[in-house]
């Protein structure tokens, strides 16, 4: 059994409608994990009502935290709900709602957890332009152009990673098996960044292979966004700590040398703080 988990908010209703209307042509379980502080409303999330009430699409609530969105929180709540209706032997494929799977995402995935049931899965990403056409499987394959940064296998191909910090939580899979091993996302990480570096290095630690899957494709939808994301920098330094703590490193060097170089955090020991004053806090949406 294949299960879809997805996070979702209103802000991003649209989205995850979209991938849900791709989701509907494959025989999937479907888990929509619901961030905001109020569980939606039919009104906005679009054709709620057709899939939410589907035993394929359950909706689960999961309230922000104190610091803001609780994406492993949410992550491990949509786990928690696929295991009701599974067993052990599931593939739990995890798709922000920003991500509409490519037609051969799930075979592929499928296919990899069958050879390397203890990996840590990962596929291509590629990030759309404005406007860029989505209704159909040919649409998607057209507009193919994995983001450079990561490894890009040929279909069909596995390939071994040995930087776990290239991991990303926009699109990947685990079997129930090694998700219950890893004991799911630290979920002390609240608001934005870091989570799912911690993942991967718990998956490093504990000796199980990061496999990038060729052909498992994910195409993330364009939404507003700046870079350096100043407006999740409070969310990126307390995170940024909790990891170091636990890692002896920061992550997300990229981000906070840009944020240097704005003159929004300088170095404290072996550290970062932020400089005042500073851009306010991301709006919890």
């Amino acid at each position: 059994m294949t299960i879809v988990i997805t996070l979702a908010s209103a802000a991003r209703a649209e989205h995850v409608q979209r991938q849900q209307e791709h989701l509907r042509a494959h025989p999937v379980d479907r888990v929509i994990v619901w961030l905001d502080v109020s569980p939606p409303e039919r009104s906005e999330f679009p054709h709620g009502a057709e899939f939410a009430d589907r035993a394929g699409a359950r909706l689960v609530h999961v309230s922000p935290g104190e610091h803001g969105l609780r994406l492993a929180a949410g992550r491990n709540a949509g786990a928690r709900e696929a295991s009701r209706a599974g067993d052990a032997s599931e593939l739990l494929v995890f798709l922000d709602a920003d991500c509409i799977p490519g037609a051969e995402l799930l075979k592929r995935y499928e296919a990899a957890a069958a050879a390397r049931p203890d990996a840590l899965l990962a596929g291509p990403v590629t990030y759309l332009p404005p406007g860029a056409a989505v209704s159909t499987p040919e649409d998607l394959r057209e507009a193919t152009a994995p983001h450079p940064a990561r490894p890009v296998p040929a279909d069909g191909a596995l390939l071994d990673g040995d930087r776990y910090e290239l991991f990303w939580s926009l699109s990947f899979a685990t079997t129930r098996e090694t998700w219950d091993r890893l004991g799911g996302f630290d979920e002390g990480y609240e608001g934005y960044g870091g989570e799912d570096t911690d993942f991967a290095f718990r998956a490093r630690d504990a000796g199980l292979p990061l496999v990038w899957v060729g052909g498992a494709h994910a195409y993330h939808q364009h939404h507003p966004t700046s870079s350096p994301p100043v407006q999740h920098l409070d969310d990126i330094l307390r995170n940024g700590a909790r990891f170091a703590e636990r890692w002896g490193e920061w992550p997300m060097q990229g981000w906070l040398s840009a944020f240097a170089d704005l003159g929004l955090v300088e170095q404290d020991g072996t550290g970062y703080r932020r400089v005042h004053p500073g851009p306010e806090a991301a709006p919890r949406i």
